[in-house]
């Protein structure tokens, strides 16, 4: 959290931004449901579930809405029905892991109608960019950003984004989900230029 706060122009101190990330993430487990029979580790795990429901999966499907609906396309995504998150809330953390896999329930379940090497390859996070050009092309684009005065100027801390783009192995931490490092970063702060842009923010 001290890492993010400081790419921002007026920071909030170490300890504000420590106390309001702690603070949204007990928000989000007093959402949670326990059962009376549910053992230590099962309302961790249910805590988990929640968390991932309300942070990350809201994330990653109002980015899918928006770069759907942007040219004409209507998506679905199966595992998202409210019916399966429901039903899938309520099975035991042994049985969804069966096997000691990620979606092991669901893997055990399409056995015999999926290819062996399909229903028991390594899952494949999402996203992740291993292609160097990426981040130059990115950390290029943020570059002429920074130059001139705009909305994001007022926002970050233009020696520490700096920084990070001379220094990319200095986010060693994900900046968000699993695998956000510093080309994800990066990339970041230009969809937000392009927010800023297209809503016409100003700052007073």
């Amino acid at each position: 959290v001290p890492e993010r706060a400081a790419l921002m122009r007026n920071p909030m101190s170490a300890a504000e931004a420590e106390d309001f990330v702690r603070q949204s993430y007990l928000e989000s487990l007093s959402h949670t449901d326990y059962l009376d029979c549910d053992t230590p580790r099962e309302r961790r795990m249910r805590e988990m579930f929640i968390l991932n429901l309300e942070y990350f999966m809201m994330t990653l499907l109002n980015r899918k809405d928006r770069m759907s609906m942007a040219h004409g396309l209507e998506v679905r995504v199966p595992f998202c029905d409210y019916r399966i998150v429901e039903y899938a809330y309520n099975i035991p953390w042994e049985l969804k892991s069966w096997g000691g896999r990620e979606k092991g329930l669901v893997r055990r379940a399409m056995t015999g109608i999926l290819p062996e090497d399909v229903l028991w390859r390594k899952k494949s996070p999402y996203p992740k960019t291993h292609n160097p050009i990426y981040f130059e092309e990115c950390a290029k684009r943020v570059k002429l950003i920074l130059e001139k005065k705009n909305p994001l100027t007022e926002m970050l801390n233009k020696k520490s984004i700096e920084s990070i783009i001379e220094n990319p192995d200095a986010i060693t931490t994900p900046w968000y989900g699993q695998l956000m490092t510093t080309p994800q970063t990066i990339a970041y702060f230009l969809q937000l230029d392009y927010w800023l842009k297209k809503y016409k923010v100003r700052f007073i």
